[in-house]
């Protein structure tokens, strides 16, 4: 007899039953029987175990159980289904294979073996036999519509579309009206390239169910999809009259305005989309979202998107994410005093979110912002004490306020905790640690971490322009800077701030009319945005080239500029070069 594992627990609680009055009797027992229930009792117990052992996850030990089992107990179906299903957790569908079949050889009325290997098959990408699987399942179940449309996707995925809309029909017998399942031969008509199939199914759809806007808005886009405008304009219109306000019927408008090119009509719907009271928040934004790159400038964006956003904030005042987006939108129009404001609030509604906190300190910038960077990264930091990323802000704020110890302790901390999978990050922070350390004059441990940062990323343009620029600053290691320089200007041959870096290693070492080559390209590279330093330093070479007259008006020009070099005064007072 074939025993499915059910039918084997009733047999295993009978034995069990049985065996104390057994072996209390007084009589000798038949010894070929008494061996033949010690054998099953043994095999049952193994059984069990196997059972126990899948049930706490320890599948290699119930593998090897119900292998035991197996040889013992050949019979037995259910324990060849349970292997199967081990093999394929596994990842060896193979194997999988290999013990379903044996389960459904000796059982080849069970559904559930069947469903199984069908499902094996379809993992496998053999969407043909287990189409058929289902077939068979389907005729076997007939009350049962799940095989059919299991029939049906796997007959989709196998391309023989006729046979999958054929299973759907009868799914739909045994269902009656079922949307998902109109919407899903709706898809196939479409795969076969028959527009007017599904939209005939869709145009019953609407007739059942006339204040369903979804539908409306999907026939519009076959419409459009294969060049029937106006019939996506009388559908869109016919949905407006049933449901003038309905969020997918707006949708639909917008998009049918927008594919043929009314630009009016589509930001009418557009607003009308964004605004719309049914729509969830994050529905709304998406949508703003896709719209406002459509905008052909960033003054129509921000005339056009921003007001919408604000509107947005207005209707879900508490809703985080929306003033996230928000201040993401003014950032990008710079308006850093309102972004802050926004992103504060956002962390104050929902301080458990990461990614706000992190957006908030990225918007803190400069000296006079130190301390807020400070201030706010030490809560996120109460937060989130193993993130790398807000030790790493910490350290900014530290170093902005020359409080070295604690940017040299904070940064520590971030590249403890940074993934080391992560290198360009890593890489980052210890660039930033040097950068801290030669703030600090602790050259030989800023060079270490530089060092550090080039072995993870050493095509990082800015860390090799920093790293040189600080080498020709202390007048050490010019070769090597002059390499770094020359492979950061390779890397972005456009930048003034690396141009001016390589002029100074060239007037550090004797160089000067190549430093005033690169010094002068960075200076009308930058043009009106040209700093202070680099007047100050081309004064400097114009002094070494005894051209002192030059030399001292870039100095006067470095210094209206705002220059940083402490001599500057002396130099413009005395005429004379102090370094």
């Amino acid at each position: 007899m074939k025993l499915t594992f059910q039918r084997h627990l009733l047999f295993l609680l009978f034995v069990w039953a049985l065996i104390p009055n057994a072996y209390g009797q007084k009589e000798p027992a038949d010894t070929t029987e008494e061996s033949e229930i010690a054998r099953r009792t043994q095999a049952d117990g193994i059984f069990y175990d196997a059972i126990r052992a899948k049930m706490r996850s320890d599948t290699a030990e119930a593998r090897t159980l119900f292998e035991k089992f197996a040889q013992k107990q050949p019979e037995v179906s259910d324990t060849y289904y349970e292997l199967s299903r081990l093999a394929y957790g596994n990842h060896n569908a193979d194997k999988a294979e290999e013990y379903i079949k044996k389960a459904i050889k000796l059982d080849d009325h069970n559904k559930w073996y069947k469903e199984e290997y069908g499902t094996i098959l379809a993992d496998r990408g053999n969407y043909e036999d287990a189409a058929k699987i289902m077939t068979e399942l389907a005729t076997q179940e007939p009350d049962d519509k799940q095989y059919p449309l299991m029939a049906a996707e796997y007959f989709e995925r196998s391309r023989n579309y006729n046979e999958a809309i054929s299973y759907l029909d009868k799914a739909l017998v045994q269902a009656g009206s079922d949307d998902e399942i109109l919407m899903h031969k709706v898809q196939i008509f479409l795969e076969m390239k028959q527009p007017d199939k599904a939209a005939a199914i869709l145009e019953q759809m609407i007739t059942n169910d006339p204040r369903n806007g979804q539908l409306y808005k999907t026939l519009a886009e076959i419409y459009d999809n294969n060049k029937q405008p106006d019939k996506a304009t009388a559908v869109l219109e016919r949905g407006q009259k049933v449901i003038p306000d309905d969020a997918f019927v707006q949708i639909g408008m917008a998009l049918h305005y927008n594919k043929i090119g009314d630009t009016a009509a589509y930001l009418t719907y557009v607003k009308k989309v964004v605004l719309n009271k049914d729509l969830d928040a994050e529905s709304q934004i998406g949508f703003l979202k896709a719209y406002i790159p459509s905008l052909q400038s960033d003054s129509a964006a921000k005339v056009q998107g921003l007001p919408m956003a604000r509107q947005l904030v207005a209707m879900h005042p508490d809703d985080p994410d929306v003033l996230v987006f928000y201040a993401e939108l003014q950032q990008y129009f710079g308006m850093h005093d309102s972004a802050l404001i926004a992103l504060k609030k956002a962390v104050a509604l929902k301080p458990s979110d990461y990614g706000h906190w992190e957006k908030l300190l990225g918007e803190f910038r400069g000296k006079q912002e130190a301390d807020s960077l400070i201030r706010y990264s030490e809560k996120a930091i109460r937060m989130f004490p193993v993130k790398a990323f807000i030790w790493y802000f910490n350290a900014i704020g530290h170093s902005l306020k020359d409080d070295y110890p604690a940017a040299i302790k904070s940064m520590k901390k971030a590249i403890q905790m940074q993934p080391e999978s992560d290198t360009e990050m890593l890489g980052g922070m210890y660039s930033e640690m040097g950068n801290i350390y030669h703030s600090a004059k602790m050259d030989d441990l800023s060079d270490q971490a530089f060092e550090n940062a080039l072995k993870l990323t050493p095509n990082d343009a800015t860390l090799l322009n920093n790293y040189s620029y600080f080498l020709s600053e202390r007048g050490k290691k010019l070769d090597e800077a002059e390499k770094m320089s020359k492979k950061s200007l390779t890397l972005m041959p456009d930048q003034a701030t690396f141009l001016d870096t390589y002029g100074w290693i060239m007037y550090k070492k004797g160089n000067y009319p190549k430093a005033k080559e690169y010094i002068e390209k960075a200076i009308l590279l930058s043009g009106p945005r040209a700093d202070g330093t680099l007047y100050d330093h081309l004064g400097n070479i114009y002094y070494k080239l005894n051209e002192k007259g030059k030399a001292l008006e870039n100095w006067k020009i470095s210094k209206e500029k705002g220059s940083d070099d402490p001599f500057i005064d002396k130099k413009i007072s005395e005429e004379k070069l102090y370094e």
